[in-house]
């Protein structure tokens, strides 16, 4: 029988947290996680980049069997997810699916808050693209939203840095601006995939009572309630309880340092996502 797997795509490591999370909720199911490494990060780069990668990494998902793709980077959701909806899905795959992992949170994220202000910490590429703002504004317009870019923080979790003096810095120099700007704020979201490896320290700087929204668990919710109303969607999907791992990168260095993120030790295998357009 051909496989038909759950495709997650990120530009790099950071995916591998809500992977983790969607397991537990779907441990029967097919996975295979696509990590862009050799072109990260793409927090700093433009539109057009993060949109030709993503799409080439998404057809790619596509020729692996799968019939539905999370893109489990904050920057590739903001700047890539809706033209792949729109533009190239009705094309190349009208009966495949392409989610994020922004839309779940802006959804709920009302439910959180009861000063009605909320902080996001995101990479520059997300704050730039003000999807979070947009999105959020369409279910609770009363919202006041405060982004603060943190271009230091996947830097050093990347590099396993994180845990010293000098990333506590950065952490905090963030978190204080976020909080000078928006002293009100009493929810947070972690908007970037990496930020969960730092969140105890997030937790010792941010403020007492500060309410921290992790998308982990909020995305796999929405991907079950997803599948329970496309019903369409989840019988092609199969289970096998197989679970893949490839990188654009050399799969050593991915290996090693992907245990951070997953949480077991995992065996990936180099792709090259740019032959699709070759």
């Amino acid at each position: 029988m051909t496989r038909h797997p759950i495709g997650i795509f990120d530009s790099g490591y950071g995916g591998l947290t809500i992977l983790r999370e969607i397991i537990k909720y779907f441990p029967e199911y097919d996975f295979i996680y696509a990590g862009d490494n050799a072109r990260s990060p793409y927090g700093t780069r433009s539109f057009e980049t993060v949109y030709r990668y993503t799409l080439e990494a998404v057809r790619w998902l596509f020729d692996q069997g799968c019939e539905l793709v999370l893109i489990a980077c904050n920057t590739a959701s903001a700047k890539a997810l809706r033209t792949i909806q729109q533009k190239d899905l009705p094309q190349i795959a009208p009966d495949r699916r392409v989610l994020g992992v922004i839309r779940p949170v802006t959804e709920i994220i009302g439910q959180y808050t009861k000063t009605g202000n909320i902080g996001i910490f995101a990479t520059p590429g997300t704050v730039r693209s003000n999807t979070y703002v947009i999105e959020i504004n369409k279910f609770f317009p009363d919202i006041n939203i405060t982004q603060e870019a943190c271009p230091m923080w996947v830097p050093l979790i990347e590099n396993n840095e994180f845990a010293n003096v000098g990333a506590e810095y950065f952490i905090r120099k963030h978190i204080d601006n976020l909080f000078i700007n928006s002293p009100k704020t009493d929810t947070v979201i972690l908007g970037c995939t990496h930020y969960p490896i730092i969140i105890d320290m997030i937790k010792k700087i941010i403020p007492p009572g500060v309410t921290i929204v992790n998308q982990g668990t909020i995305v796999a919710q929405s991907l079950l309630d997803y599948l329970k109303r496309h019903p369409e969607i989840n019988c092609k999907l199969t289970k096998e309880s197989s679970l893949d791992f490839y990188t654009s990168e050399r799969p050593d260095g991915f290996d090693r340092l992907a245990m951070l993120f997953f949480g077991e030790k995992i065996e990936s295998r180099q792709v090259d996502f740019e032959v699709i357009d070759r």
